[in-house]
Parts: structure tokens; C-alpha cells; sequence
């Protein structure tokens, strides 16, 4: 069976080059780092896309994208997003702003609706990292500045 969604959909129509990978959610399999190791690459080359509130009420939610086993540094994302403070989203709050579920959240499958999108600057570290295809089970291993092109992502030290 041929997996299709909207952010593959996207890719095919951009004739962008990526590689899917599929794993078995359901199985327990939710950390970046975990998907890392079931898709076959190193942890870092895995990212996750975390939901970040402004403090300031008439600014976009921004998503932060990092390397699966960092932590994101909040004090790091306000400043580069010209903030005074940035929190994290709940679970909750992350799922209702973007329309996805948590393990499944995707800047692909969110560009052009309103989010400010930050890139860790290590993914430059690689020709290619993977990302949530937009729903849990799914990855999609795609070029670095095919990504930066795509979202609009600026690229800034994060973690």
C-alpha cells in the first residue's frame, strides 16, 4: 500500500526528493530518539517540531524544530523571535493551534498557516534530516534547505 497525506502530496507537486519512513506508532514508538532508532539513523539527524507560545498576544505560535534528543532553550527561541519570553504549548494547546496530534506534528504539513518556524542551526550538520510527515507513524527524510525553502525557517541556534 502506497502511504499518501498531504505534506507527500506537497513534496511530489514541488518535485521535492525525499525519503518516507514508516514505523508502528501504536507500538510505543513516540520520542524522536525512538524513531531514530526503529527509521534506522543517527539521533541527531531525527527532528522533532515543538509548538512555542509568544508572549506577546498578537504574535503567532512559532514551531521550533530540534534535534530528537536536545532540549529546547526557550530564553534562545524568544530572543531570536525578538521576544521578551516563549513557553511551550501544552499537549493540549499544540494539537488545537496546528490541527495535529502530538508525535505527528509537521512544519510541512503547517506552511502557510501563520507559524513562525525555527530551524536548529545543527541541521546544517547534514545534507538531509527527517521530519514528521504530518501524523504519527510517519517521517519524511528530505534536504535541509529543501525544508528552509518550503517553511521559510530561520535558522538559529536552539538548543
Amino acid at each position: 500500500m502506497e502511504f499518501k497525506n498531504n505534506v507527500t502530496r506537497l513534496l511530489d507537486s514541488k518535485k521535492v526528493a525525499y525519503q518516507l519512513h514508516l514505523y508502528d506508532y501504536a507500538a510505543g514508538i513516540e520520542s524522536a530518539v525512538q524513531v531514530a532508532d526503529t527509521i534506522g539513523l543517527p539521533t541527531a539527524q531525527v527532528f522533532k517540531t515543538l509548538v512555542a507560545l509568544p508572549d506577546q498576544p498578537n504574535r503567532k505560535p512559532m514551531l521550533a524544530i530540534i534535534p530528537g534528543p536536545d532540549t529546547l532553550d526557550l530564553k534562545v527561541l524568544a530572543k531570536a523571535a525578538g521576544l521578551k519570553k516563549a513557553k511551550m504549548a501544552s499537549h493540549a494547546e499544540a494539537e488545537a493551534l496546528t490541527g495535529l496530534q502530538t508525535g505527528g506534528i509537521s512544519p510541512l504539513a503547517l506552511i502557510n498557516k501563520g507559524f513562525e518556524i525555527y530551524l536548529s542551526d545543527q541541521a546544517q550538520a547534514f545534507d538531509t534530516i527527517a521530519v514528521s510527515a504530518g501524523q504519527r507513524g510517519a517521517n519524511i527524510q528530505l534536504n535541509v534547505k529543501d525544508l528552509v525553502k518550503l517553511t521559510n525557517a530561520r535558522l538559529v541556534k536552539l538548543a
